[in-house]
């Protein structure tokens, strides 16, 4: 479960963003929209603990994730948080294969190259393994990236703009990807878009208002 309540985010001490509770179950996928300048990407920020609220709290499971200690949060974060970003923030001198597997590692867990090659099999890009990910194209590249966020099997899984930059095939693809996976791993689905298609195809959705 993802829950948040009160929760409260301000960038300086004059400019501060009020966000709703939300309440997110297992195996539940949703949508969150709004505006530009309504906070949607830095509301995902504070959900995946990358950014500290003003105040209120984040719930995943049982966890209230922004009383953790550093450490404890990186911990967390890696186990049971899986983020894709606009930006996919591979390390270019590893492969496929050694990305995910360090993602394994820093969420404290041991290598295992079967998850890996199942993962990515499953995602239809199994033959990629052992590239390089700047021989990628951007479509595999965004399936690494799904892969990365789901490789430690989270509770939560949180995707910015994942649709942005896809043609109408390519877009349904990566959601349909996205939303099978997540039931597989009986995980929250959360993605901040602005990208209309995907109104019609979310029955769950959350709306931030600018201000």
């Amino acid at each position: 479960m993802l829950a948040t309540k009160g929760l409260k985010y301000s960038y300086d001490s004059e400019t501060a963003l009020d966000f709703p509770d939300i309440k997110c179950q297992r195996g539940e996928s949703w949508l969150l929209l709004g505006q530009s300048g309504s906070g949607k990407t830095t509301l995902l920020h504070v959900l995946g603990g990358l950014r500290t609220p003003k105040s209120g709290k984040v719930f995943i499971s049982e966890t209230d994730l922004h009383a953790l200690s550093a450490a404890n949060m990186d911990h967390f974060r890696g186990k049971n948080i899986g983020i894709i970003f606009q930006d996919a923030h591979f390390l270019k001198a590893l492969n496929v294969e050694e990305n995910l597997a360090l993602a394994q590692q820093l969420a404290g867990h041991p290598i295992s190259k079967k998850r890996i090659k199942t993962l990515l099999e499953r995602l239809n890009i199994g033959d990629k393994l052992k590239s390089k990910t700047t021989e990628l194209s951007q479509g595999e590249q965004q399936r690494v990236a799904i892969a990365r966020a789901l490789i430690n099997k989270p509770a939560v899984i949180l995707a910015d703009e994942p649709t942005s930059a896809l043609d109408d095939v390519n877009c349904n693809e990566v959601v349909q990807l996205l939303e099978t996976q997540a039931k597989e791993e009986n995980a929250v689905l959360l993605i901040v878009t602005h990208d209309g298609r995907l109104k019609e195809l979310f029955p769950n959705k959350i709306y931030l208002n600018k201000g």
